[in-house]
């Protein structure tokens, strides 16, 4: 039996090592926090830092191929890992994903518009840059932040206190400028070794607070549209070499066209439809891909939602398995807490 080692002892991981179960292969999951969500369901734990040279050294030793959940793993660790064994998602696509600036340059070099941007480094960077935007944009951190995290909205130049780069931590930033989009979508994609690329349905996102509340698929985009989202995907996948599975977000505009706004290279939150309304869920999408085995076409056998069980939601989880067609899924969290994803509920339309 084969091993999959899961650097990452979160929902994702966790989601990962049941796909894994169910193909009929091992996961050893890396990651300091004991008892983990991913850590429950798997056959074993490293409990250490993610850059710990000895234990990535023992998860390869373990496993046969290595993956990772999020995209703030060490770029390091999984270019130690890769020089013994097979690391998919290439440590490439971390590095791009890590620092914002560099994302949105490499997304505009595989053909597809992002919104404008500078890199802010100071204050004096941020005002000149929101001069050149009237005022106003997001400004967030180049590096982490996530959920709405690490971010900051101007309106207009009322916004700009004088201390306002500061606010975020005085490290290097990114400003965005504003998108005029209708709707906000995401398309899951995966790539096999073989370099055989397979899209499921784009899905139209609601965001709360930052933190995306439903997933709907299928979303409110002519077809035309939904081919771009689906050649977009794969442009990025091919330029990365990737194997695995991606989320790539973008902003729908009125005329129909595309603007890309932040790639994942991992499993996303915005895929979680996919066990519900899929024969193959991204989750055993992925380990397909970084084990070689072939991919399911990503057809859909129901139109869905799904919403996030976020901190106190997971007090109606009674209501929700009472509700016809409705699968819940909880991630084994003890505490619940404001802002803190507990599960998903995706339910058949």
């Amino acid at each position: 039996m084969r091993t999959v080692g899961i650097i990452g002892g979160g929902q994702l991981g966790r989601m990962l090592a049941i796909a894994a179960a169910r193909l009929n292969f091992r996961t050893i999951i890396l990651e300091p926090q004991a008892d983990c969500p991913a850590t429950q369901v798997a056959n074993g734990q490293i409990v250490a830092a993610y850059d710990d040279e000895a234990a990535l050294a023992a998860l390869a030793q373990s496993c046969d191929v290595i993956t990772y959940e999020f995209e703030n793993v060490p770029v390091s660790a999984a270019e130690f890992l890769a020089r013994s064994k097979p690391v998919y998602p290439p440590p490439k696509a971390l590095e791009v994903a890590q620092d914002r600036v560099t994302e949105k340059r490499f997304i505009q070099n595989c053909g597809i518009p992002t919104a404008d941007f500078h890199a802010v480094d100071d204050q004096a960077g941020l005002e000149a840059a929101l001069a050149d935007f009237e005022g106003k944009g997001v400004l967030k951190t180049r590096r982490l932040g996530y959920d709405g995290k690490g971010q900051k909205v101007f309106r207009g130049p009322q916004d700009l206190p004088a201390g306002a780069f500061n606010e975020l931590g005085g490290v290097p930033l990114i400003l965005e400028s504003f998108v005029a989009f209708d709707r906000e979508v995401s398309i899951i994609a995966a790539r096999g070794i073989d370099g055989t690329v397979s899209c499921f349905d784009p899905g139209e996102n609601i965001h709360r607070n930052g933190i995306l509340h439903t997933s709907t698929v299928p979303a409110s985009l002519g077809a035309d549209t939904a081919e771009k989202a689906r050649g977009a995907a794969k442009a990025i996948l091919d330029s990365l070499g990737y194997v695995g599975v991606i989320g790539v977000e973008f902003f729908v505009l009125p005329d129909g066209s595309l603007v890309a706004n932040e790639i994942a290279p991992r499993v996303h939150n915005s895929g979680h439809w996919t066990e519900a309304a899929c024969v193959v869920s991204q989750f055993e999408q992925h380990i397909r891909a970084i084990t070689g085995l072939p991919l399911s076409d990503g057809a859909r056998h129901s139109d869905c939602v799904m919403q996030n069980l976020i901190g106190e939601d997971i007090d109606n989880v009674p209501a929700w398995l009472s509700r016809p067609n409705a699968l819940v899924h909880l991630y084994g969290k003890a505490e619940a807490r404001p802002g803190r994803k507990m599960g998903h509920v995706t339910w058949l339309v």
